[in-house]
């Protein structure tokens, strides 16, 4: 079990903002990130653009500006954020509201971020990025995918477009869709279960 001495060395992932986060600056934060040897993900959409020559050209831009998810300790990152130059525009996410110094920064439980990057990094046209909205936050029936490419994906039901769609989400930062899921392929949580399984803080 650990201590409050130990909790914040122990590898977590860490919700970072990058200031000024345009796209190319954003793809150069990967580079400083990957040279430290840190695991991150940086959730990334398809861009189509018109050149000049009427073509469509097709690339990949980061989906969130200014947001990245770095797997670290915090006093790795803290560090690199006070001794190198690269790392200054980095900013922990805060909760201004809680009540511990401990949960002052917020962090993303592994099993949540798992489920999410597991299905984020597939290649599958069934797969849509969300917004995340008042409308994604909402309650609602609590299911896991027993079957299918999608096994053991837990998410939570919703209609989006007049399609039932299984919404999976990093809570409070982004969110995906996946479509046509058969229902009998779904078995429903409770809702203790989902918040144990995604290791919610009640």
């Amino acid at each position: 079990m650990a201590t409050p001495d130990n909790q914040h060395q122990q590898l977590k992932w860490f919700p970072m903002r990058i200031t000024y986060g345009r796209p190319e600056r954003m793809i150069r934060f990967q580079e400083l990130l990957k040279k430290e040897q840190l695991e991150y993900f940086l959730p990334m959409r398809v861009d189509y653009q018109k050149t000049d020559d009427w073509n469509v050209r097709k690339s990949y831009v980061p989906a969130v500006n200014g947001l990245i998810f770095i797997h670290s300790t915090q006093e790795e990152l803290t560090n690199l954020k006070m001794t190198r130059k690269g790392f200054e525009p980095m900013h922990y996410f805060m909760n201004h509201f809680a009540e511990a110094e401990a949960d002052r920064i917020l962090v993303i439980p592994d099993r949540q971020m798992d489920n999410f990057m597991s299905v984020y990094t597939r290649n599958d046209s069934r797969i849509s990025l969300l917004e995340y909205t008042d409308f994604i936050a909402k309650p609602g029936k609590r299911v896991r995918i027993t079957q299918g490419d999608f096994e053991n994906t837990i998410g939570t039901i919703k209609r989006i477009k007049k399609n039932q769609c299984i919404v999976v989400q990093l809570e409070g930062f982004t969110a995906l869709a996946i479509a046509f899921v058969p229902p009998s392929w779904l078995e429903e949580l409770s809702e203790s279960d989902y918040q144990a399984l995604m290791e919610v803080k009640k």
